[in-house]
C-alpha cells in the first residue's frame, strides 16, 4: 500500500480543487487552503500570504495548486501598459506568479522527496478568441516545471496539469470554447493523482 501522504491543496473549493479533493482524500491527508476558505487562507498573488500559510500548514509531502485567474479579453481591446495596468496582468500576477512564488516557497518546506503540481490549461496549445493572456500563462507554467524539475533539491518533483474546459463548467465558459470537448472534472483530478503518487517530474499531464 502505498505511503499515506500530508497534502496542501490551493484552492480547495473550486469546481477543479473540490475534485482533487475527492480524488485524493481516500488515501491521503488534505489540508485545504484558499483565498476565502478552507483549514487556511493563502492567496497566491500575496507572497506574504504564501510564505504565512505554508507556515500554518506545517510538515507537507505535496503541495498541489488548482488555483489561478486571468483574465479574458479580445487582443483588439488590450492597449500597451505597464504589467499593474494591462489586461495581462491579474493572470501574470495571480496565475503565472502566484503559482511559481508558490512552488518556491514549497520547494523550501517540503520533505525530502516530496511533489509540487501546478495548474496551466489548454489554451497552451489551442488558443481561443480573447483567450491570449490564458495561453501566455498556461505555456509560460509548463515552462517553469519543465526548467524547474532540473534544479529542485532534496529529490523534490514537479509538474503540472493542464486540462481541457470541464463539462461541470460549461455553463459558464461554454461561449469561449465552442466546438471543444469538455472533460468530466474526476478525470482532471486523477492526473493530480498521477504527479502526486507517481515518478515523473518536469511533465506536464494533458487532459484531453
Amino acid at each position: 500500500m502505498a505511503e499515506r501522504l500530508r497534502i496542501l491543496l490551493v484552492g480547495a473549493s473550486g469546481v477543479l480543487g473540490r475534485a482533487v479533493a475527492a480524488e485524493l482524500s481516500p488515501r491521503h491527508d488534505i489540508v485545504t487552503a484558499g483565498s476565502k476558505s478552507g483549514d487556511i487562507r493563502i492567496d497566491i498573488a500575496d507572497p506574504a500570504s504564501i510564505e504565512s500559510g505554508l507556515a500554518a500548514a506545517g510538515a507537507l509531502d505535496a503541495v498541489v495548486c488548482c488555483a489561478g485567474a486571468v483574465n479574458f479579453a479580445p487582443l483588439a481591446a488590450i492597449r500597451p501598459a505597464r504589467i499593474a495596468q494591462s489586461s495581462y496582468g491579474l493572470g501574470l500576477a495571480d496565475k503565472l506568479m502566484g503559482q511559481v512564488n508558490l512552488a518556491l516557497a514549497a520547494r523550501d518546506r517540503l520533505r525530502a522527496g516530496g511533489s509540487i503540481t501546478l495548474i496551466a490549461g489548454v489554451l497552451a496549445q489551442t488558443p481561443i478568441a480573447a483567450g491570449s493572456s490564458a495561453s501566455m500563462v498556461n505555456a509560460a507554467i509548463e515552462a517553469f516545471v519543465m526548467a524547474a524539475a532540473v534544479e529542485m533539491p532534496l529529490g523534490l518533483r514537479i509538474n503540472a496539469v493542464s486540462p481541457t474546459v470541464f463539462e461541470e463548467s460549461m455553463a459558464d465558459y461554454g461561449p469561449f470554447f465552442r466546438g471543444f470537448d469538455p472533460v468530466p472534472v474526476a478525470r482532471a483530478a486523477r492526473a493530480f493523482s498521477r504527479s502526486v503518487e507517481g515518478l515523473e517530474t518536469g511533465k506536464t499531464f494533458r487532459v484531453l
